[in-house]
């Protein structure tokens, strides 16, 4: 079986629909999402719409949590955080239809699955936390420890906006990047390609391109910040966007 592995689509409609044509055209026969569906860019509402429709698997993600919440952390947020980011969280709430808002609400943090008699277990973050990020340095130890706890011979991950596929005692650990906001210097949308059959596991990578330019200019459409045109045009995120800008 042939599933197309998506996640942190961060409201980029452009860059979802190029991976769902280029997973389509692979021959993927379903497709699993590890969550973030919102934030950043310009199309919250539509992406929404659209992953409901084609994904067989899904959960929810620690930034579709927040904008969630946003209503409730307004304030406390308003002191704490980047301007820019206060911004993000206001103005894709605002966006968001209540149809959206309930469909999220009501998304698990994880999903357990049963394919080509494989255990698989589907997260954002890692096993045991939406916010923990899983690199493909990530320590040796603590793959295992939480190979232990998920219980499952393949943990679909996502968050750390990095895609690798690494192999523990007990687990194959998969990120596929970020379709909608990669963080890696590559601007191209990203998604694997997983094969599964009753002898083996075989993990794709796989960068798409897609049409920056009618990402950013529904951004200035709608007003966002320039920022945030930069972090899809350069692959990076909003800090390291500021931060290059004010050197």
């Amino acid at each position: 079986m042939r599933i197309a592995l998506i996640g942190d689509v961060h409201a980029n409609l452009p860059a979802l629909e190029a991976v769902l044509n280029d997973a389509r055209q692979r021959g993927a026969e379903e497709i699993w999402n590890t969550g973030d569906f919102v934030g950043y860019n310009a199309f919250p509402d539509q992406v929404v719409q659209r992953i409901r429709t084609e994904v067989t698997a899904t959960v929810i993600g620690n930034y579709d949590l927040k904008v969630l919440r946003f209503p409730s952390k307004s304030e406390k947020w308003r002191k704490k955080k980047r301007p820019e980011k206060w911004f993000a969280f206001k103005w894709t709430y605002e966006q968001l239809s209540l149809e959206s808002r309930e469909y999220l609400a009501a998304l698990p943090e994880q999903r357990r699955l049963r394919t080509e008699g494989r255990d698989i277990l589907l997260v954002h973050g890692s096993p045991v936390s939406l916010d923990e990020h899983l690199y493909v340095d990530t320590p040796e130890e603590r793959l295992m420890e939480l190979a232990e706890l998920a219980e499952a011979d393949l943990v679909v991950c996502g968050h750390s906006h990095q895609g690798f596929a690494r192999e523990t005692v007990g687990s194959i650990f998969v990120n596929a990047g970020s379709v909608g906001r990669p963080d890696d210097g590559d601007p191209r949308a990203a998604y694997a390609m997983l094969e599964i059959d009753g002898s083996s596991i075989v993990v794709h990578h796989n960068r798409v391109a897609y049409d920056i330019e009618a990402a950013v200019a529904e951004m200035r459409q709608h007003g966002l910040p320039s920022a945030f045109e930069e972090m899809i045009r350069q692959g990076r995120n909003l800090d390291w966007v500021i931060g290059t800008s004010n050197r």
